[in-house]
């Protein structure tokens, strides 16, 4: 049962959320946003962490 939860959480959510990411940053940096942009950068660099930060709980 573990392996379903390492999967969601190391594959899919991280892509999910670097997607939205690069869609906030550029959004936000063409429309000169700057909300839009630092919710872009703060959702990135989530997305990055988030799965060494939950799979070392689960693991």
């Amino acid at each position: 049962m573990a392996i379903v939860g390492t999967t969601i959480f190391s594959h899919i959510l991280p892509v999910i959320f670097g997607f939205l990411a690069i869609v906030l940053i550029i959004s936000g940096s063409l429309e000169e946003n700057n909300p839009k942009l630092a919710l872009g950068i703060i959702l990135f660099i989530m997305a990055c962490v988030f799965p060494y930060a939950v799979l070392s709980v689960l693991v």
